[in-house]
């Protein structure tokens, strides 16, 4: 397993200046959250040659947006342009060979469904979601990239909030560049046991964010990563492990300590 961090956790006044920072820290990847309305060729192609020019390699890719998360919106006109953005950044990992991730929905909830977990999709629902991961995935046609279902907590998404679930919907598309995107932080909220879950999700698990039960960086909250690490390695994992989080204090500091820490664990 190899261990990223997202570029939005990390100082720098590029990605380049970041990618080289975490190469110190230990890191061996990046995973850039992009800003969709000051994306531009100028750093399309920082992103292209980022790996040549510092090791680092660019595992992830998405943008961000207040279109982010509407791929299911009622609205056809605010759908419609979300999916262009998620099919945008599925094109740079098509070039790239990375993962970029969708979910039903993304946003607080209102009201809260404090009483109703784990909803399921109707029939109708889960087919309409099908028909637009399709869409999505055709711009990864005969290449490496990945788009992955993200497990989300039920106070942001009604919908495939375990990973049993993003498995059960990305297995029925029966396609190489789909499957699960597991998240730490969510899972401490919907997995009765991060561990057990894990080895049920299987090789279905393609991408895996790192933070822990309180959203701060592996070792600050409650999570057992002895146990979590050990089912990731169980099932055969090989891929990033990509922390996903807040930092606490001076992250020349503690993103150091986390990249021994997660080793540690790892070893």
């Amino acid at each position: 397993m190899k261990l990223s961090c997202t570029n939005t956790m990390v100082p720098g006044r590029n990605l380049t200046e970041q990618a080289e920072n975490l190469r110190k820290w230990g890191y061996e990847g990046i995973a850039v959250f992009m800003d969709y309305r000051s994306w531009n060729e100028q750093k399309y192609e920082e992103l292209r040659r980022l790996q040549e020019r510092t090791g680092i390699i660019p595992c992830e890719f998405a943008f961000s947006d207040e279109l982010y998360g509407h791929l299911m919106d009622p609205d056809p006109e605010i759908r419609r342009a979300c999916r262009n953005m998620y099919k945008e950044a599925a094109t740079v990992c098509r070039e790239l060979g990375a993962v970029t991730e969708l979910e039903y929905e993304y946003g607080p909830q209102n009201p809260l469904p404090l009483f109703h977990p784990y909803a399921q999709m109707s029939p109708q629902q889960e087919e309409d979601f099908l028909q637009m991961y399709r869409e999505l995935l055709e711009p990864l046609a005969d290449s490496e990239g990945r788009m992955l279902i993200e497990g989300i907590n039920r106070y942001e998404s009604p919908f495939l909030n375990r990973l049993e679930d993003c498995k059960g919907v990305a297995e029925r598309l029966n396609d190489s560049r789909a499957g699960v995107l597991a998240d730490f932080f969510h899972m401490s909220i919907e997995e009765g046991n991060m561990a057990e879950s894990i080895r049920k999700a299987g090789d279905s698990i393609r991408h895996v964010h790192l933070g822990d039960s309180n959203r701060l960086l592996p070792g600050y909250g409650s999570t057992d990563w002895d146990a979590c690490l050990q089912a990731l390695m169980e099932i055969g994992y090989e891929g990033f492990l990509n922390l996903e989080c807040c930092v606490c204090g001076d992250p020349a500091v503690t993103l150091l300590k986390t990249s021994g820490y997660l080793r540690d664990r790892m070893d």
